[in-house]
C-alpha cells in the first residue's frame, strides 16, 4: 500500500492536534508535530539541536533550513515508512515546495472556524501550573470553581488565551498561509473543512472526507524521503 500523507493546517484554537491525532489514528500513522521535533533536538543537544536552540531562546522563527534538515531526518525514519500526518508544518511557500521534494502530500487539510467561536474556545481554557490538567469554563469545569480535581492547584489562564491575542494570532495566521493554501489549491491536494462543529461530529466527516480523496488519488509509487518526487 502507497504511503499516506496528511498535513493538517488552521489558525490557533480551531482544533490542528485533536483532528490530527484522529487521522493518524484511524490509517495508523505516525502525527508529527514538528515543534516536538525541534525541541527533542534541542533537548538532546544534537547538532541540529544546537543551531535551532541560537534562535529559539532570541524567541524568533527558526529558520526553514533548519525546520526542513530536522524534518527530512525524521521523515527518512522507519517510523515514517508508512506514512505521516504533519501538524504545524508546512508554515511557509518555501516548506510546503520542500515537503513535495521528499515526501509528497496526498491530502492538505485546511480547519477553519469563524473567529468568534475560536475566541470562545480558546478563553474558556482553564490550566492546572501544577500538574498540566486542561479545563474549559463551559464544558469541562472543574468540581470546584478555579481549583483543579487532581491536585487542588489554582487554575490559570494563559496571557495567550486573551480574546485579544487570539484575534491577532488568527490573522496573522491567514496572512502568513495564504501562499502555502494557494499552492495546495493549485495541486489539487486541498480540502477545507468546517471545524465549527464539535470534534466528536467533525472527526468522523472529515474522515470520510479525507478516505474518499484517498481512495481517488492515482495508484504509483511515491518517493522516499531524502528523494526526489
Amino acid at each position: 500500500m502507497s504511503p499516506i500523507r496528511v498535513v493538517v493546517m488552521g489558525p490557533p484554537g480551531v482544533g490542528k492536534g485533536t483532528y490530527a491525532q484522529a487521522i493518524a489514528a484511524r490509517f495508523r500513522v505516525p502525527h508529527i508535530s514538528t515543534g516536538e521535533l525541534l525541541r527533542r533536538e534541542i533537548s538532546a543537544s544534537t547538532e541540529l539541536g544546537l543551531k535551532a536552540r541560537s534562535f529559539v531562546e532570541r524567541g524568533v522563527l527558526v529558520p526553514d533550513e533548519i525546520v526542513n534538515e530536522v524534518l527530512c531526518k525524521h521523515l527518512s525514519s522507519e517510523e515514517c515508512r508508512s506514512g505521516y500526518v504533519l501538524d504545524g508544518y508546512p508554515r511557509t511557500l518555501a516548506q510546503a515546495v520542500f515537503l513535495e521534494t521528499i515526501a509528497p502530500v496526498d491530502v492538505a487539510v485546511l480547519l477553519e472556524a469563524p473567529l468568534e467561536v475560536i475566541v470562545e474556545r480558546i478563553s474558556g481554557r482553564l490550566y492546572c501550573p501544577s500538574c498540566g490538567r486542561v479545563y474549559h469554563a463551559r464544558w469541562r469545569p472543574p468540581t470546584v470553581e478555579g481549583i483543579c480535581d487532581s491536585c487542588g492547584a489554582p487554575l490559570v489562564r494563559r496571557r495567550d488565551d486573551d480574546p485579544s491575542v487570539v484575534a491577532t494570532r488568527f490573522k496573522q495566521f491567514y496572512e502568513a498561509s495564504s501562499e502555502v493554501v494557494k499552492f495546495y489549491m493549485r495541486l489539487g491536494k486541498l480540502l477545507v473543512f468546517d471545524a465549527s462543529v464539535d470534534s466528536s461530529i467533525g472527526i468522523p466527516l472529515l474522515l470520510k472526507k479525507i478516505e474518499e480523496r484517498l481512495s481517488a488519488r492515482p495508484h504509483t509509487e511515491a518517493a522516499r524521503p531524502g528523494q526526489a518526487a
